[in-house]
């Protein structure tokens, strides 16, 4: 399937679920948050995409869209907006062969930041607890873990960038 156009939405989604799968995996190094964003990816494409476009047209729209969908994710996580990937290329590496080096930044962002900031980030994001269910944990009100959290994204926001530069 070259400049053909597919059939149906059903070989569009069979033919580019993997490598849309293997790019957030690369983008944010876990197995839930990369299938939710996948899954993102082709809804947000399915109404606007034309089923007659060829299939690089298809493959170049997902690819947009999943640029447009990882900003979303990471201005919810980190209250920045970080909009470049690399162009995907044709063949995606093994899952077992993949390294996400996400895992790692995020043990150095975390590293640097206060005890009870790293402690929010690590409740709320790392253990998927509820901001209530942090605030218990933390013996602090639910106004305060919101509070905490907020300062604590925006100091590892701040942190990243001087790790980045």
């Amino acid at each position: 399937m070259t400049d053909a156009a597919y059939p149906n939405w059903d070989s569009v989604y069979r033919d580019n679920v993997t490598w849309v799968y293997r790019l957030m995996y690369r983008k944010v190094g876990n197995q839930p948050d990369a299938e939710d964003l996948t899954a993102e990816v082709f809804m947000a494409a399915l109404r606007p995409m034309r089923i007659s476009a060829t299939v690089p047209e298809v493959r170049k729209y997902l690819h947009m869209t999943a640029r447009t969908v990882l900003a979303a994710y990471w201005k919810d996580r980190m209250g920045r907006q970080i909009t470049s990937i690399e162009d995907y290329p044709a063949e995606e590496a093994e899952p077992e062969q993949m390294a996400s080096d996400a895992p790692d930044t995020v043990r150095r962002l975390l590293q640097r930041l206060p005890d009870k900031y790293r402690r929010i980030l690590e409740l709320r994001f790392l253990q998927a607890a509820s901001v209530r269910e942090a605030a218990d944990q933390m013996g602090v009100s639910v106004s305060n873990a919101k509070a905490l959290q907020y300062r604590a994204l925006r100091m590892a926001a701040q942190n990243g960038e001087e790790v980045a530069s």
